[in-house]
């Protein structure tokens, strides 16, 4: 199949009669409601404003670590210093009286220190050589070995405390000696309350941490969201402007922010777009109605001229003239159809459409073309048969003239450059939400690189314009698939090509009627 084919037949209300439409005018820029971001959560978690403002999260708790641990140390090891430092300045004192009186009175001044304070925060034990208890307010030897400074973190049973239940345990710190004849002595404090300031810190401090990364998290969603929705409304006036409604605007909020100031300069960029396409559309289109008369009444004088008594050299050259006028005439027809399409005029004939119905017609009426180059026309689903009952494949709902005419240029290159003895195929599918149209054929195919450049006016893969037509054919095929919101799309069939037509579905489904809407 090759783009270079003129429009096929045309119905009755083609467009070769009627002059190109003026461009619509711009629509005025809308302007942005603002409201909660209605974002799909997939959206915000895959744009680069969540991922910036995730890093700043990072940065963030980072940050509140470092402050909350330097406060963490501040506090709690400023107690556990004080702590170490109180052992170390009663050790200091126990040293003194173990100079001046001996062991004797160290043990007198344990039993006094251990009586006054029985379940204070002093901790004290002396121990034989097999750290058996002598004197202390425990009773036994701590199980755990100390550091090469001496100190020691073990627990502390409360067995001494009336008021605590037995057996209840808590932290404490000491520090151990060995003295003379083999003697252990043991001084420390109850850290229990230490201990639960600790813990009350660090809740404090998880808690902070916590709150500051949800806070930054919800803030970065929040701004994510508000600029995903305002990036998503460019992406879907740049799909709409593709689709071919260039008179469609980026809205905007007059807020004069950045992205509002963006959406000013595209406006005015696609204003300038707009009217540079209106333009070249318009002169080519003034050009093709304005030669079109002048054609046409050359065209009638060569007929007329064709009539008289002429010589057999002069009648064959006033038929090849005729020839190249109606070969001109059809390329300027075929030019003033695109832009009557293209301007949406048609959209008041549209109706519910029976898709399996149009394409029998179709078919029917280049079944001969096809047989004469003995190549097999194939259509599915069958035609209904009436009052048969059977379900379809749905309706759709358009102008049945200019999609017979879309589907009558498909079928007419399929056959124009499908070699003597191969297939063509027309096809109707239910698809998502309407029907898919679909004309194969095992011809040489479109190259993939050159399938979206096909779609242009004039464009022809023949780049020596040897063969008939003018590049027009696919472009008409355009113009109906965006008239109708209809995807067109060209693929491989292996070998050949597949050109597929996707139409919404009709307002009614099922109601009867047949092919042309009517009863």
């Amino acid at each position: 199949m090759s783009p270079d084919v003129s429009p096929g037949p045309q119905r009755a209300g083609g467009a070769e009669n009627a002059a190109a439409a003026p461009a619509a005018p711009a629509e005025p820029i809308p302007k942005r409601r603002v409201g909660w971001p209605l974002t799909r959560p997939r959206e915000v978690l895959a744009s680069f404003t969540f991922r910036l403002a995730l890093l700043y999260a990072v940065l963030l708790a980072g940050s509140v670590v470092a402050l909350l641990g330097f406060i963490y140390w501040s506090t709690a090891g400023y107690m556990a210093r004080q702590t170490d430092a109180t052992i170390e300045a009663e050790i200091q004192g126990l040293a003194e009286q173990y100079r001046r009186r001996g062991l004797s009175g160290l043990t007198t001044l344990l039993a006094q220190r251990s009586a006054q304070r029985p379940t204070g925060a002093g901790v004290y034990l002396l121990a034989d050589t097999e750290y058996r208890p002598l004197v202390g307010n425990i009773d036994a030897w701590p199980d755990v070995e100390p550091d090469r400074d001496g100190w020691i973190d073990f627990r502390l049973r409360d067995a001494l405390d009336a008021g605590a239940a037995l057996g209840e345990e808590h932290a404490a710190r000491g520090k151990v000696f060995r003295l003379r004849g083999g003697l252990h002595l043991l001084v420390g404090r109850d850290v229990r309350e230490l201990t639960a300031i600790r813990g009350l810190i660090r809740d404090a401090l998880g808690w902070g941490l916590a709150m500051t990364v949800a806070l930054a998290l919800a803030g970065g969603w929040l701004m994510s969201a508000g600029v995903v929705r305002r990036i998503e409304a460019v992406n879907q006036v740049g799909r709409e402007i593709m689709e071919g409604d260039l008179s469609r605007r980026i809205p905007t909020d007059d807020s004069g922010d950045e992205l509002d100031q963006l959406a000013v300069n595209l406006n005015r960029m696609l204003a300038r777009i707009e009217t540079l396409m209106t333009s070249v559309r318009q002169v080519s289109d003034n050009i093709a109605h304005d030669l079109r008369t002048p054609l046409s009444r050359l065209h009638t004088k060569l007929s007329q001229l064709r009539d008289t008594d002429l010589g057999p050299e002069a009648a064959e050259g006033i038929d090849e003239a005729i020839t190249d006028a109606e070969e001109l005439l059809g390329a300027f027809n075929a030019l003033l159809r695109i832009a009557r399409v293209e301007s949406g005029s048609r959209r008041a004939a549209f109706a519910d459409l029976d898709p399996v119905v149009l394409l029998h017609d179709v078919a029917e009426l280049y079944e001969p073309l096809a047989a004469d180059k003995e190549q097999q026309l194939r259509v599915s689903p069958a035609q209904p048969q009436a009052g048969a009952g059977e379900p379809g494949v749905g309706r759709i709902h358009g102008d049945r003239d200019l999609l017979f005419q879309a589907l009558a240029n498909l079928l007419d290159n399929a056959i124009k450059y499908t070699p003597a003895g191969g297939h063509i195929q027309l096809t109707a599918a239910p698809a998502r939400g309407g029907v898919v149209l679909g004309v194969a054929d095992s011809g040489p195919g479109i190259p993939p690189e050159l399938r979206g450049k096909v779609l242009q006016r004039f464009y022809r893969v023949d780049a020596s314009r040897s063969a008939p037509g003018h590049g027009l054919g696919l472009s008409l095929v355009q113009a109906v698939a965006q008239l109708h919101g209809a995807r067109l799309r060209l693929e491989d069939a292996g070998p050949g090509l597949r050109v597929l037509l996707q139409l919404p579905a009709g307002a009614v489904a099922g109601n009867g009627r047949d092919g042309d809407g009517s009863a």
